[in-house]
């Protein structure tokens, strides 16, 4: 089957636009991304999102970054009580370019993120450039909280897919990323860093039921 010229022209052009990001952004730079090395200690509970990023901002301080603003990379779906919209991870976190604790570029842009980015088990590190537990890691933690679509924005209301927006550590469920990008199969979902499937519960035991520790994703927005 032959592609549609237009089509064609558009992948082309989005190519294009990559190299000219990657071309354009400094391969090092100060740390600008990280997955938390610890959660809150209460699953999905962190307290909203303030008070995820609040734990973003506390890490990186304790990592010598804490001159930076820091926000949790997390959507909260729309509520109806009261009454407020839903909110896009992919708008809470600036726009890049974001390295690692090592200065590894993972991403130029909030676009590159949402595309090819760079994020694997290596590059993927804790605010103390460690690595975090994959799969085939005992324990296993690749699960990423995120309750988010793959391109960054909020789901659903029904069924809520982020633990009542941050204030559940009980029941309810969250959409989870692979920040190792490996899962059970090598479908596109099971390979997601930000959205492959959902817990099998709010609470600790179910997250590390599933395959995670309650960890999630800190990007600097400035």
């Amino acid at each position: 089957m032959r592609t549609h010229p237009l089509i064609a022209r558009a992948a082309t052009l989005a190519a294009a636009a990559l190299l000219s990001a990657c071309a354009t952004t400094p391969s090092t730079g100060p740390m600008g991304f990280f997955v938390t090395s610890v959660g809150s200690g209460k699953g999905g509970d962190l307290g909203g999102l303030a008070g995820a990023d609040a734990h973003c901002q506390r890490l990186a301080t304790a990592a010598g970054a804490g001159k930076r603003k820091w926000a949790a990379y997390l959507s909260a779906s729309a509520t109806a009580t009261p009454v407020a919209p839903a909110i896009h991870a992919r708008d809470r976190i600036g726009k890049g370019p974001w390295y690692n604790a090592k200065g590894v570029l993972v991403a130029a842009s909030v676009d590159q993120l949402h595309g090819a980015n760079n994020i694997t088990k290596t590059t993927a590190l804790t605010e103390a450039g460690a690595s975090v537990n994959g799969r085939g890691d005992t324990p296993n933690m690749h699960d990423v909280l995120t309750g988010s679509r793959p391109d960054g924005t909020a789901l659903s209301p029904a069924p809520n897919l982020t633990c009542g927006n941050w204030t559940a550590g009980g029941e309810g469920s969250a959409m989870l990323g692979h920040h190792d990008r490996t899962g059970l199969t090598t479908d596109p979902w099971a390979l997601s860093w930000n959205a492959s499937h959902q817990s099998r519960g709010c609470g600790m035991d179910a997250l590390k039921a599933t395959g995670g520790a309650g960890l999630f994703y800190c990007f600097a927005t400035d």
